[in-house]
């Protein structure tokens, strides 16, 4: 015994409520035996950013090191024609079976989140001539509004924006007040990557296709925590990174899905030999392959697609179903948590309190957040900042607990007091 007095615990502090709860929740968890999959990061003591850059699995150096060792190192040159060529059609078709709902031979992984976009824009416009607008959320993802601009000024279109409620997000009674015969394409994010607001992909995917236009669709914020039906939907074409729920790691390919009716009449404006219906005839000339290859322009990244095909193993396993269930217990949770201790202190709530239009984040709000999130990091709390004062917590149904997921907002309260 030490001669120190004890402070008795507040009862008026919820924290202890909050962490019965929240024990309670990963006790029921079925997906909890999967947290110790993912690799540890010492000295973080709460990891909320899982929807800018997931985990790596506890057992992707080892993958690593075998594939340089075996694939590379020992068949060299060989593992293309073993196995590399047709890696990214066969990835592609598995992204899509896991967690878009869409039949084989539509998508594919290449390139960066922005140069298939910026493919898929071209490509669409060029699709629809005479049209002469694309439509676009004006706080969209800037890379997403950065290269609609470009490709509007390279085809001599117009931006049309539309501007939804920053919290509910875009609706297709909104959109179907900006489409018309002039419109080509219409490009939106499936969940908004400030609020986490979750669009209605069928109905917004209609309402532009009732007046002739392309839909494409950001799915990078959605991809791995969201059930998609994009084949029942009727959706043209979407574009998704594998770096967030997909957990590729830092700069994994993106992946990009085009409706097979679309091959052919869509072309993508990259005419790079690995789109080439013969990629080793070395012709004069550009002539594209039928399918789904026609999205690829150069060699593909195969290193950087190993990562990914574990967490796709995890989803397969449980279903996509079971992560959106877990994912939405963790963001309800999220939210009770800022009611009880962060509310209080003035943080506002910027993200839907409905679950059903909401994604896997949610954010909150304060003036001093940019500070804040500094002092968090320094302390092992890692959330994410979004310009001008709002913090995300991004939590990875898989990778992330409700415990953790307590500890990061109690953080909050703690650095703000």
């Amino acid at each position: 015994m030490t001669d120190e007095a004890v402070t008795p615990a507040d009862p008026a502090d919820p924290a202890e409520a909050l962490f019965a709860e929240a024990r309670t929740l990963d006790a029921a968890d079925p997906l909890a035996h999967h947290l110790n999959e993912f690799a540890d990061a010492p000295g973080v003591d709460a990891y909320l950013d899982g929807n800018s850059l997931g985990r790596p699995l506890r057992d992707i150096p080892e993958k690593v090191s075998a594939f340089i060792r075996e694939d590379w190192g020992t068949r060299l040159i060989r593992s293309w024609d073993e196995q590399w060529m047709e890696l990214p059609m066969q990835l592609g078709d598995r992204i899509a079976a896991v967690t878009l709902g869409a039949a084989a031979g539509q998508t594919v992984v290449a390139d960066s989140t922005s140069v298939m976009l910026y493919k898929l824009m071209r490509a669409a416009v060029a699709a629809r001539p005479g049209r002469s607008e694309i439509v676009i959320e004006a706080g969209n993802f800037p890379t997403d509004r950065f290269i609609a601009a470009g490709v509007a000024e390279e085809t001599g279109t117009t931006l049309r924006w539309v501007e939804p409620d920053p919290i509910i997000g875009v609706t297709a009674a909104v959109v179907a007040s900006v489409v018309s015969e002039r419109t080509a394409l219409v490009v939106l994010s499936h969940v908004d990557y400030r609020s986490g607001a979750l669009a209605d992909m069928p109905q917004i995917t209609k309402a532009v296709q009732d007046v002739g236009a392309l839909m494409l669709w950001d799915l990078c914020h959605s991809v791995g925590v969201v059930p998609m039906h994009l084949d029942d939907w009727g959706v043209d074409m979407a574009v998704g990174c594998t770096y967030k729920y997909l957990n590729g790691g830092p700069g994994s390919p993106a992946f990009g899905y085009l409706r097979t009716e679309h091959h052919g009449a869509v072309q993508q404006p990259i005419q790079g030999w690995w789109g080439a219906a013969d990629i080793f005839a070395m012709g004069p000339e550009y002539a594209p392959v039928a399918g789904i290859r026609q999205l690829l322009s150069g060699t593909p990244p195969v290193m950087s697609m190993l990562a990914m095909q574990g967490m796709l193993d995890l989803i397969d396993v449980e279903g996509i179903g079971a992560v959106r269930a877990k994912s939405i217990s963790l963001t309800d949770f999220a939210v009770r948590a800022y009611d009880a201790v962060l509310a209080p202190l003035g943080v506002e709530l910027v993200s839907t309190r409905d679950a059903a239009h909401r994604g896997g984040h949610v954010t909150i709000a304060h003036d001093s957040f940019r500070e804040v999130t500094q002092q968090l990091w320094n302390d092992g709390v890692i959330p994410d900042f979004r310009f001008p004062n709002g913090i995300r917590l991004g939590l990875s149904p898989l990778s992330t607990s409700h415990e953790e997921t307590l500890r990061g907002v109690l953080a909050v309260r703690d650095a703000l007091q």
